[in-house]
Parts: C-alpha cells; sequence; structure tokens
C-alpha cells in the first residue's frame, strides 16, 4: 500500500517553491535641495555623489525666494532606499537646510533646450513645422542649419529630439529639470493627458 504522504513529481502535493520577487527597478528621482548661498556648496555636494559612486542625470541651480538661499534641483537614478541614504548624506553637509524627494508630488516641471539641427532647402519648412507643433522657437538661422529653443517637461524634450533625429542633430544644450509643487494638488499626470488631448 501507497504511503499517502509520499510525493511524486508534478503532482499536486509536490512542494512548490515561492515565486522570486523581481528585483526593484531603478527610477528616477527629482530632489529639491535648499541650501546656503556660499562659496563650495555645490562643490561639497559633487564631491560627496563621488564619493558614494551616486549619479546625477541633471542638475540646476538658482536664488530660491529667500536672500541668500539656492534651491538645488536634481534628478538622481535610484531605488527607494538608494534615495533615502543619499538624503541622509546631504543632511550632514553643513550649508543643506533641506531636501525634498517630490519625485511623487504633483509638480510643475520645465527645462530649458537649445537644439541645432541641420536644414537643407529642401527640409528647412518642414523642421520648422515640427517646431510649432511642439511650441518651439526658431532663435538662429544659417544656410545649412536651424537652432530651436524648446520650453517645456523632460518628456517634450525627448520627443522632439526623437523627431528632429533623422535631419541631423549637430549640437543639444539642456539646463536640467526644475520644478515646484503644485499648490492646487492638481495631478500632474492628468493634466499631461489633457493637453495632449486637445492638441
Amino acid at each position: 500500500m501507497t504511503n499517502s504522504s509520499s510525493t511524486f513529481p508534478g503532482s499536486a502535493t509536490a512542494p512548490q517553491q515561492a515565486p522570486q520577487q523581481a528585483p526593484q527597478q531603478a527610477m528616477k528621482h527629482t530632489l529639491s535641495v535648499m541650501v546656503e548661498d556660499e562659496a563650495g556648496v555645490l562643490s561639497r555636494i559633487a564631491g560627496l555623489f563621488a564619493r558614494r559612486g551616486f549619479n546625477i542625470e541633471s542638475l540646476a541651480v538658482g536664488p530660491a525666494e529667500t536672500l541668500g538661499i539656492s534651491r538645488i534641483t536634481m534628478v538622481v537614478p535610484g531605488d527607494d532606499a538608494v534615495i533615502e541614504q543619499l538624503t541622509k548624506q546631504l543632511y550632514k553637509l553643513i550649508n543643506v537646510i533641506k531636501v525634498n524627494d517630490i519625485t511623487d508630488t504633483p509638480c510643475v516641471e520645465r527645462e530649458l533646450m537649445l537644439l541645432k539641427v541641420n536644414a537643407t532647402s529642401t527640409s528647412r519648412s518642414e523642421i520648422i513645422e515640427f517646431a510649432q507643433i511642439f511650441r518651439a522657437r526658431v532663435v538662429d538661422v544659417s544656410e545649412d542649419s536651424l537652432t530651436l529653443e524648446v520650453v517645456g517637461d523632460p518628456g517634450k524634450m525627448v520627443a522632439i529630439v526623437q523627431v528632429l533625429n533623422r535631419f541631423g542633430i549637430r549640437e543639444i544644450a539642456r539646463t536640467g529639470k526644475i520644478a515646484l509643487p503644485r499648490e492646487s494638488g492638481v495631478n500632474t499626470e492628468y493634466l499631461k493627458s489633457l493637453e495632449r488631448k486637445f492638441q
């Protein structure tokens, strides 16, 4: 008589392995850092990132609303644990006043990009049409190129570069993202969907 507790490969009573959890994907976090406006602050922050092996995808610095205080907006890839560690390290720097992770906060996000693209006599009008679609401005014209000024959220920058790549892009200069939380609390993605709907 067969023991009822025996198991066979593929049987219903065979022990099953627990499903493996996929590793958490590193996402891009947007940090808003308030610092004292003193010489060497930015170099100390850059030194911290270098020592800890953190990468900065974009960084924008400028005066904040209070005299003597600057706001640094940086985009940093990493999971939640990495960003938490980075925040703690930033707070250890003398001139850092406040660090906010505004990644999941409804924000107004803007970036400025200058883009120089090849433009022949036959392609020039088509490039200008694309510029109008993206609400970009032509700021310089030469015999064989156009320079465009684009302002918008980072997704818009990626989109126009993809569209104009086939003409041949010569140079790109980008400021990096700046962002402020929306006091209205309106969801940013919802507003983007409305904008796309009515374009």
